[in-house]
């Protein structure tokens, strides 16, 4: 088992991160939300350039480990486009991206996307996006389905855990801006970095971040190898993923303190797109449910034991 991503994959993951830097970084989200239909024609290009939609998540290892670092880059940027689904696509199927969704109600972050999505179900029941509601916050928009098969099942764990590499990316840039901004900071004549408080609670989220780091690495090595309990791992990743994020945005903006909840601030943007993320195809209690029920008495291997 090696839990760390080959050196091939991370730095191509740090091209993604100047790439996306230079074609707009953080105003990219403000302009796509302001006009959600340009998400494409904002970002497609770069990604295009990047060789993203050549990876071959699904068969080769190495590609596997470079869409994830790909994935994480893109949620370092929050960069509107939905680059896990689209790694995710199935290769059985006429679709250019992968959505995972709950039984009822099915939504995703696909507003202004215009592309073949196909569906799955975390019982693997697959089906083709035929319709879509009104865009909503952070693109979300409800789906219409027509059932395609039941044979989806190999399908669910990558498409949960290329998004938790996105969520991660996010985590990682919230830490990052809080650091600056505590280092900059006064009060009292000292910056708030200085105070023991807020040493203890950036340490708090870091704990968080790191092991999410960990465990993102150990799923991803799971649906590599094709291990039979890759989805429960995925799902552990999920939960854990879920519950980093509370933590980690919670830390951030009590830090940032007010400004953390204003649009001049990246935080803002940040903690509101990574809401699609944590929230859907199921929230925290859910997912627990989901794992409980899958897990059953055998338990989690593994990490997650």
């Amino acid at each position: 088992m090696i839990l760390d991503l080959g050196d091939g994959a991370k730095e191509y993951g740090r091209q993604a991160l100047r790439a996306f830097e230079a074609a707009g970084g953080d105003q990219l989200v403000q302009q796509a939300e302001a006009k959600p239909e340009t998400r494409d024609a904002l970002v497609g290009s770069v990604l295009s350039e990047l060789g993203a939609w050549d990876l071959d998540a699904r068969t080769d290892s190495d590609g596997l480990e470079a869409a994830a670092a790909l994935c994480r880059s893109a949620g370092y940027w929050a960069l509107p486009y939905p680059v896990a689904e689209r790694l995710a696509r199935p290769l059985d199927l006429d679709a250019e991206g992968l959505v995972v969704v709950a039984a009822s109600r099915p939504a995703a972050a696909l507003g202004g996307v215009d592309l073949r999505w196909t569906a799955v179900t975390l019982d693997g029941v697959r089906s083709q996006i035929v319709g879509r509601g009104d865009t909503g916050p952070a693109f979300v928009t409800s789906l219409e389905l027509t059932e395609i098969d039941r044979a989806g099942a190999g399908d669910v764990a990558l498409g949960l855990v290329l998004p938790c590499w996105t969520l991660l990316g996010m985590l990682d840039r919230a830490i990052e801006l809080t650091v600056a901004h505590v280092s900059l900071r006064k009060q009292f004549g000292q910056t708030l970095s200085s105070f023991q408080g807020v040493q203890f609670q950036l340490t708090d989220a870091e704990v968080e971040r790191s092991g999410l780091d960990i465990l993102a690495k150990y799923a991803l090595w799971s649906v590599a190898t094709g291990k039979p309990e890759a989805l429960d791992d995925a799902l552990a990743l999920r939960v854990s993923a879920i519950e980093a994020a509370e933590v980690v945005f919670r830390v951030c903006h009590q830090l940032h303190g007010a400004v953390g909840f204003c649009d001049e601030t990246t935080l803002s943007w940040l903690s509101r797109y990574s809401l699609p993320l944590r929230r859907l195809p199921l929230g925290l209690s859910a997912t627990r449910d989901e794992l409980t029920r899958r897990a059953g008495r055998a338990g989690l291997t593994g990490l997650y034991a």
